[in-house]
């Protein structure tokens, strides 16, 4: 059944939705990236220890640094406030994602469901999977702070040029008239054109230390994309799963009428 409802219904499931798959989003981050987190920020303060320890002794008697400022979040705070960040991010997506579908519709014959998981899949390659391989998440002790605004606009790059992959690849699925299968491989190939084409021109970036634990490393990343992975699977299977009982509920029910024998 294609989908139906107004934007605003639309609009309220993938606020729900993105909620549901936010907080679920912050679960996994809670217990899978975190320990990560705290793994790279003992790496951090230990290094800055001894450049510290340098620094005090230079300064003469009388003068201290003992009374370090406190953060303004502690990471007890932190660990739980991912909770609230990514319920209210995972609620901004929802409704974006509402927005698309409903846009999408009118171009395509999929169900509800269908369309709902169709449509994650394509935001997920888009959002983060290309921006991903590109430039991967790094924990807190690696890059220079000097050049973060730099890698956050690359970061941008690479989201739009997930985008374009991504309306690539739809493009050329519908252009082609063939079968399924064929039109699929049309959608994949231009997909990796595209994304292959945008790797290129993007500069790289590699601020990562010699003497970074490279177990730490692939373990921080691989925490990140699953927190990512999460949000977006479970926003596409949650608002999949509203608009299937929502579709239940408005099939009208046609009763038997009895027939004499």
């Amino acid at each position: 059944m294609p989908l139906i409802g107004s934007l605003k219904t639309l609009l309220l499931r993938g606020l729900l939705a993105g909620l549901i798959a936010g907080l679920l989003a912050a679960t996994v981050g809670y217990f899978v990236g975190e320990p990560q987190v705290d793994a790279a920020i003992a790496i951090e303060e230990a290094a800055a220890a001894p450049a510290e320890h340098g620094h005090e002794a230079a300064q003469p008697q009388g003068h201290s640094h003992g009374d370090e400022e406190e953060p303004l979040v502690s990471r007890s705070g932190q660990k739980a406030g991912q909770f609230l960040a990514l319920g209210l991010a995972g609620m901004a997506f929802g409704a974006l994602f509402a927005s698309a579908v409903n846009v999408a519709r009118r171009f395509t014959n999929l169900s509800g469901p269908q369309l709902s998981l169709t449509s994650a899949v394509l935001a997920w390659a888009a959002i983060v999977a290309v921006p991903f391989f590109k430039y991967p998440a790094n924990p807190p002790a690696v890059g220079d702070p000097d050049t973060i605004n730099e890698r956050t606009w690359l970061w941008v790059a690479a989201v739009v040029l997930g985008l374009l992959a991504v309306a690539a690849a739809v493009a050329a699925y519908r252009a082609l008239a063939a079968s399924d299968t064929l039109r699929l491989i049309a959608g994949v190939g231009a997909f990796v054109v595209v994304t292959t084409v945008g790797y290129a021109l993007l500069p790289g970036v590699n601020e990562v230390a010699d003497d970074f634990p490279a177990t730490l490393l692939w373990n921080f990343r691989v925490a990140s994309l699953a927190e990512t992975t999460t949000l977006w699977v479970s926003l596409g299977l949650a608002f999949a799963a509203l608009t299937e009982f929502a579709s239940r509920r408005s099939t009208p029910v046609v009763d038997k009428v009895p027939t004499a024998g």
